[in-house]
This record gives C-alpha cells, sequence and structure tokens, in this order.
C-alpha cells in the first residue's frame, strides 16, 4: 500500500479512537519513511496522550528536526513542554508554529491561555483579540478577552463582551457570574435582581452560573455558598491522582510552616499578615514563604522577605514543579492565604504536597475541596452550627480571625475636610469599601439616611469613573443631590490614608459582603463600624471584628435595624462621640489590635494540627 494511503488508514483509525491499530499503522510508515512528519506528529500525540511525556518529546523534536516548517509538530512540541512546566519553552514552540500558520486558532488560544499563566496579560489580551478577529463568535476567545479586560479595568468593555457571550452560548462555564460580578465592580445594577436569581437558581441545580468568589456578593446563604464552592473546586481545580505526599512521619526540629500566596507585596493581605510573619516564634518554627504573585519592590515586601527563613519566588515555575519543590523540602503545613482568589494557584495543592493543608484568611469561605484540611476561623465567623457548610475542618481562634498589624503607625496629621473634599460641618457617613461590595438594597439605605440626616455627606472610595458616573445617577434616581456623594483619592502611604478617616462620623458597612481589611483600617482609626450581619463567612467579619473591640452593640441583624442604628448615631452627636471615646478605650485592652497575641493563638493551632497528623488523626475542632 503507498505510504499516502497508509497515512489516510491510520489518521482513519485514528480518529475512530482505535489508537493501538493508528499506531501499528503510524511505525510501518516511518519503517520506510524515517522523516514522515506527519507520522511523527500522529505517534507523539499518542504518546502524550497517553502520559508518556518522554517519548512524546522525543517523537516530536525528531519530527521538528526533519520538518521544521511542518506547524503541527511545532504546537504539539509545545504542548508537551507545557505539560512538563517549561513554560518559556513551550512559548518559543507556539509562536515558531504561528510563524508557519499566524491563524491557526488552536495555536493562538493556547498560547494566549499560558501568555495569561505567566502574567503576560496584554499579550495574551492580543493573542484573544486575533482570533476575535478571524472568528468573532468564538466562546472560548470571548471569555478570556472578557476576563483580561478585567485585569485591565476595562469594565465596560468586558461587560460587553459578556452579554455577548452569553447571547452565543447561555451555558458558557460561569458566564452569568462574570456579567454580573464586572457589573458590579462599576456599580451597574441592572438586572440585578434577576441574574442574582438565575446565578443562586443554577448554583441549586449544581451549574456553573458563577464562581464562588462572585458568589458572595449575590448571596448571604452559606449552604449556597458551599455549593458554589464544590462546583468550582470540582472544575477548576480536582484532587490529582498523582499524591506527592504519601503519608510519611516527618521528624523535623522545627515545624515547616509555608504561607502560600500571590499577595506578599503591597495588598491588604500583605498590610494583615506582616506583623505575624514577624512575630513567628523561630525556635519552633521554620517559617517559608511562597510568593506566587508580581514582586513590586514596596517597602512592605521587603519587610516580609526579611521576616521570613527562606523567601522563594516562584513565579516562572509551573504547579507541579512547586508542589513537587514543597514536598522535597518536606513541608509540615501549607498555610493557603489566596484561596479562590486573583492570581492563586490551588491546584499546587492539589498534588497533596504536604501532609497539613490550610485555607486562612484571603478567601472569606469554604474551599470545597477535600485535599484543603482546616480552614482557620473564630466562633462569630462560623458558628458551630454552620460548621457543615465547610468542606475544612474548623479551627478556631478565641477572639478574631482576622490579623492586624499593631506596629503600624497612623500619620499624626489629619488632613482637613477641605483637603479631603468634604464639607466643613454635618456628618460624614464614610464606606471605604470596594465598588463591588455596594448592593442595591444598601445603597437604598444611604440615600435614606442621607435624606433624614440634613448637610451629611456619603464619603466613598470608588475605583473608577464609571463607578462614580453609575453612583451618582442611582443617588440622583432616589431623590438625593449627586454632589452629595464625595469620591476620596488614593494616597501612597497607608499611615496617610489611615489618617484621614479621623475626619468621618460613622463607617457604613456593606452587605452581603462586609468590608474586611477596610473595617479594621477604620476600628483602628478610631472611626466606628455599623455592620449588618448575615449568615454566611463574608458577612459576619464586621461583626466578628467589632466582637473583638468590645463594641457588639454596632451588630445588627436586618437592615431595618442596621438602617436605624445609623441613624440614631449620626443624630446623637453625644451617644457618638460617646461610642469613639469607648472605642478609643478598648483600642489597648481588647484583641483586635494584639497582632503577638493572635500570632501565638495561631501557632497554637499550627501545633495542634501537627500533633493531630503525627498520631495519624485530624481533630473534628481545633482551639
Amino acid at each position: 500500500m503507498p505510504a499516502a494511503d497508509k497515512l489516510i488508514q491510520a489518521i482513519e483509525l485514528q480518529n475512530k479512537g482505535e489508537i493501538a491499530a493508528a499506531g501499528k499503522v503510524f511505525i510501518e510508515i516511518l519503517d520506510e519513511d524515517p522523516n514522515n512528519a506527519a507520522a511523527l506528529y500522529s505517534l507523539g500525540l499518542i504518546a502524550l496522550n497517553s502520559g508518556d511525556s518522554s517519548l512524546a518529546l522525543q517523537l516530536c523534536e525528531r519530527g521538528v528536526s526533519a520538518a521544521p516548517q511542518f506547524a503541527p509538530l511545532r504546537y504539539l512540541h509545545g504542548s508537551i513542554l507545557q505539560g512538563m512546566g517549561d513554560r518559556e519553552g513551550a512559548l518559543k514552540s507556539f509562536d515558531l508554529a504561528l510563524e508557519i500558520q499566524p491563524d491557526d486558532v488552536s495555536v493562538l488560544l493556547n498560547s494566549g491561555v499560558l501568555l495569561r499563566s505567566m502574567y503576560r496579560h496584554l499579550e495574551a489580551l492580543e493573542r484573544f483579540q486575533q482570533i476575535l478577529r478571524i472568528n468573532p463568535d468564538h466562546v472560548a476567545a470571548l471569555g478570556n478577552s472578557g476576563i483580561l479586560l478585567t485585569e485591565f479595568k476595562q469594565s465596560e468593555q468586558a461587560i460587553a463582551i459578556f452579554q455577548r457571550l452569553i447571547q452565543i452560548d447561555p451555558s458558557y462555564n460561569y458566564g452569568l457570574g462574570l456579567l454580573f460580578y464586572e457589573r458590579m465592580h462599576i456599580c451597574d445594577w441592572a438586572d440585578f435582581n434577576l441574574l442574582t436569581q438565575q446565578i443562586v437558581d443554577g448554583i441549586r441545580k449544581g451549574e456553573r452560573t458563577c464562581k464562588s468568589l462572585a458568589f458572595m456578593s449575590a448571596s448571604d446563604n452559606a449552604a449556597d455558598h458551599l455549593l458554589a464552592a464544590k462546583i468550582f473546586a470540582d472544575q477548576y481545580c480536582p484532587k490529582n491522582a498523582k499524591s506527592l505526599w504519601q503519608g510519611e512521619r516527618y521528624r523535623h526540629k522545627k515545624i515547616k510552616l509555608v504561607y502560600l500566596s500571590p499577595d506578599l507585596r503591597e495588598h491588604p493581605v500583605g498590610h494583615l499578615m506582616a506583623g505575624v510573619f514577624e512575630h513567628h516564634d523561630k525556635s519552633r518554627f521554620e517559617t517559608i514563604a511562597i510568593s506566587l504573585g508580581i514582586d513590586d519592590q514596596s517597602r512592605l515586601r521587603a519587610r516580609m522577605i526579611k521576616a521570613f527563613d527562606q523567601f522563594i519566588d516562584v513565579r516562572e515555575m509551573g504547579s507541579e514543579q512547586v508542589a513537587q519543590m514543597l514536598r522535597d523540602m518536606e513541608a509540615d503545613i501549607i498555610v493557603d492565604l489566596g484561596g479562590y482568589t486573583s492570581d492563586t494557584r490551588t491546584d499546587i495543592l492539589a498534588f497533596r504536597p504536604a501532609p497539613v493543608q490550610v485555607n486562612y484568611l484571603g478567601y472569606p469561605g469554604t474551599m470545597g475541596a477535600d485535599y484543603i484540611d482546616y480552614i482557620i476561623a473564630d466562633r462569630f465567623i462560623i458558628p458551630p452550627e454552620q460548621q457543615q457548610f465547610y468542606t475544612e475542618k474548623v479551627v478556631y481562634l478565641p477572639d478574631t480571625y482576622l490579623p492586624t498589624d499593631s506596629s503600624v503607625q497612623i500619620a499624626d496629621r489629619t488632613p482637613t475636610r477641605s483637603e479631603c473634599g468634604l464639607p466643613d460641618n454635618g456628618i460624614v457617613f464614610c464606606s471605604f469599601s470596594h465598588d463591588y461590595k455596594i448592593s442595591p438594597a444598601v445603597f437604598d439605605v444611604w440615600m435614606r439616611l442621607l435624606t433624614k440626616v440634613p448637610g451629611s455627606v456619603l464619603w466613598l472610595m470608588s475605583r473608577g469613573e464609571a463607578s462614580q458616573r453609575n453612583l451618582r445617577k442611582e443617588a440622583g434616581a432616589r431623590g438625593v443631590d449627586p454632589d452629595r456623594l464625595v469620591f476620596a483619592s488614593r494616597v501612597p502611604l497607608v499611615e496617610d490614608h489611615l489618617a484621614r478617616y479621623r475626619q468621618a462620623d460613622i463607617f457604613l458597612d456593606t452587605h452581603p459582603y462586609n468590608a474586611h481589611t477596610t473595617a479594621a483600617d477604620a476600628l483602628m482609626a478610631g472611626l466606628p463600624v455599623v455592620t449588618y450581619m448575615g449568615n454566611s463567612f463574608p458577612s459576619r467579619v464586621a461583626g466578628s471584628l467589632l466582637n473583638a473591640i468590645g463594641l457588639p452593640e454596632l451588630i445588627t441583624h436586618s437592615l431595618a435595624e442596621y438602617e436605624a442604628k445609623i441613624l440614631a448615631l449620626a443624630l446623637d452627636t453625644r451617644q457618638l462621640h460617646a461610642l469613639k471615646q469607648k472605642l478609643k478605650e478598648h483600642k489597648a485592652s481588647f484583641a483586635l489590635f494584639d497582632t503577638e497575641g493572635l500570632c501565638k493563638n495561631l501557632e497554637n493551632n499550627y501545633i495542634a494540627m501537627w500533633r493531630a497528623q503525627q498520631l495519624g488523626e485530624f481533630k473534628d475542632e481545633l482551639s
């Protein structure tokens, strides 16, 4: 049979799934023509799909050498290298494939995904947009383009893409949630009730309607949060069949404690944890930082680098490589400070590189993954009756789960009201939470408060022009002069940012996603926080902080109670002054700003986790 006919036969067998038979024919072709590019490509693909990366690479390199202009071999070569963790080599091969065939959508798509994983977001976006020029309805390119546009804060463009995506493919994974979440980021509440109901209904049916982090802005139901997390974990980062830790019992003189995070930089998590890192007992713990994110050259990052025994930047490493490194160093405990937030890599933990793996701080909820052993919380955040909504075993800290940095010194100078853009007189309601945390129902309350308190203003920290425009429009629609919304600008130093809280009178918390770091900042600066405490982790954080500072009277349990509490304080300046004085007195004597004490409590729990693992058991509850 002529070689061309044999090749057609082999490809037909391969397409029908008769892989063994196809492989025999491809080998026959190579016996006659050792440099047949198509046969080398197909055998390389078969080897790769069977899990034999070494053979696949050998065949592919042989093919590339014999037929350097055969684009599929370049693409396969890149795919093999990517799977082996050589991202730079993979990208080079993809680029060579595109030089030969610039309009190959598969190569453009996969190289775009690779570039995105390498944090080369602009280049990735260009690849996805090139696909859209070839095929404007390509759903994967639309989805990736929209997500990258959110990274560049191009929300309105991203929203338009997500709307188009849902029109083309209404069941696109997390499509409704992508649209909902990006609208929330610019306070665009179009179809808010309809979208949230569709998202919640979908989650309850087991559908991928919304990623679990975005879902926290749509729901205040811990049971639904668990469902959302499980759906996301099963699709995004299921347990890997390859478990690197096989039950070994390490006998280290010190517990090897690893913190895994993309936020070891100028970031809220970095600010919260810096003091904890510095207070760790180095006689009992060897502390190791695994940095997944950018090096921003900030003073905060320099401070954290100094605090750790080892600080390892792994941005250029693949997830399996990082997991193997953690196994090789015999990490005892890995604490994931990111969860399902930006630039995290939960798949590292899916390889089970350590005997104890912990979810803490950066992600306010369950991971829904069976390879995360513990979640660190407090009894306010996760009441005992809600433990059933967490796949992790709950570890309780005695006061609050949220660390603060007691070394921060607020600037002595308070900027004037005029410098802050505030009126000289009148109550200043303050909410410096992210835009996506502002829900229409809470905004309704805020606008009624402005109506009922003459001369008052609402001081916000909006991140962009679009959200400011939308919030002013929403204020006007509720009969409030848009000029009564004042938007704070960013300041470089946290010490100066905290100082301006002194010009506010009451901090208004958000719901169902509370202020977390921002609420702690307000309390640190002496500003009372009024919260509406709900039924899920993110809606109970501000309540936890108020409990830890001895101000439980500022915790409310409904929107009506929340509104009434704020109004009463705004109209009674003597009561408000007394509350501020009480907060000032409590700062020194209550647990919220005791960094060293929280660190010791954390360490006690780490030791308990380690001992439980050494005994071959996990305790249902540690405290």
